[in-house]
């Protein structure tokens, strides 16, 4: 689809282009994907509603000035219904915004996405760190599904599990959707056994630890908590969800150990949580090293959390959004847009796209008459 908006030619695709080994740009270890041109839908909120569009977009959505909203509506590249509207427009609830801006993806880590088996209905990856599974947040053509389909023409792919995108390791992906349904189906009757290895502080106990405490994370801090007690003062039911955890120490050098864990259920951060409760948090995970809630807004470490409170655009609205690479073929080069508050750098802002993963790893899924695996990372050794 093209339009024709600030006298320059503007090409949109929809989620049927996939991406290409062209819309990504390697430079010193840093995998970027060249800008494209994105639409935001959502539907106008009671709260944002009888607000002029400009403000509604200068208070929800802070990360772009508000002379760049007036812009933004004057141009068509902010509409209600499919229309262009005057700066002092004022919305109504359920109300259709688009939002049309040149979009700048996060980089990853230009790690290499190596496939570990590949069959008829199942394709096993060693995922690197950085990269997310599927479109998420900020994240649509620098994730695992993206990449393979864009470098080794894979798809359609169903992950049967995620791994937070700072942890590495094996992640298994259907490549059906009854296949990924049996995987699902095992997976939440308790039939699936998960292994990761962790490099942790100080020297692990020597027997096998199990930590049956709940988990309740807080998505505005990006962190999670344990809350000991089942039962709050009064009686009141506390937030957190049952968590259970095994650990098993593998090798220690004195400074460091290695630790197998075993997680029973799948929490957010568990693994994280439960260990830093033990006292033997991941060696270099900062959010949960102390029980202060870290600042990570300028370190690479952020990103999830940046990606996720960003204000450069509407929230995403998955089944509704259309996306496009829109730049030349150059190795080096993308099209700068005249409005875009990021261009012209490659980065958006607040990326530098170098990361440390965490040193969590999943080594091996094993279910009912599957096992598969993924050789140990090289910090492992305890080097």
């Amino acid at each position: 689809m093209k339009r024709r908006r600030d006298d320059m030619e503007i090409v949109w695709q929809t989620p049927a282009n996939p991406p290409e080994r062209h819309d990504y740009i390697f430079r010193d270890g840093v995998r970027y994907v060249r800008p494209y041109y994105f639409e935001f839908i959502c539907h106008v909120k009671n709260r944002w509603a009888r607000k002029t569009i400009v403000d509604m977009f200068a208070d929800e959505f802070k990360g772009r000035p508000h002379e760049y909203y007036v812009s933004a509506v004057k141009s068509g590249r902010i509409q209600v219904d499919g229309e262009m509207v005057p700066i002092s427009y004022v919305v109504q609830p359920s109300q259709k915004i688009s939002h049309f801006l040149h979009r700048h993806e996060p980089p990853v880590m230009a790690w290499e996405v190596s496939i570990l088996h590949k069959e008829p209905e199942v394709l096993t990856v060693c995922k690197p760190a950085s990269v997310p599974v599927h479109p998420c947040g900020q994240y649509r053509k620098n994730t695992i599904v993206g990449i393979l389909q864009a470098e080794h023409d894979l798809a359609p792919l169903f992950p049967i599990h995620r791994l937070d995108r700072l942890v590495s390791g094996l992640l298994i992906l259907a490549r059906s959707a009854s296949k990924a349904d049996l995987f699902r189906q095992q997976i939440e009757a308790g039939m699936v056994h998960k292994q990761y290895v962790a490099k942790v502080n100080g020297v692990f106990p020597e027997d096998e630890q199990v930590v049956n405490v709940n988990v309740n994370y807080n998505a505005q801090e990006g962190r999670s908590t344990v809350e000991v007690e089942s039962v709050g003062i009064g009686g009141t039911k506390l937030k957190g969800k049952a968590a259970c955890t095994k650990f098993t120490r593998i090798r220690t050098n004195g400074t460091h150990s290695l630790v197998l864990c075993e997680p029973v259920t799948g929490r957010t951060h568990q693994i994280r949580v439960h260990l830093q409760y033990t006292g033997h948090p991941i060696a270099n995970d900062m959010l949960y090293l102390s029980e202060e809630v870290v600042d990570r807004s300028n370190k690479g470490l952020g990103a999830d959390r940046a990606a996720a409170k960003s204000a450069h655009s509407l929230p995403p609205i998955h089944d509704e959004e259309c996306y496009t690479a829109s730049t030349e073929n150059s190795e080096e080069d993308f099209s700068i847009d005249p409005m875009c508050t990021n261009c012209p750098n490659l980065p958006p802002k607040g990326y530098d796209g170098r990361e440390e993963g965490l040193w969590l790893h999943c080594v091996r899924y094993t279910g009912p008459d599957w096992t598969y695996e993924c050789p140990y990372p090289d910090w492992a050794m305890l080097g």
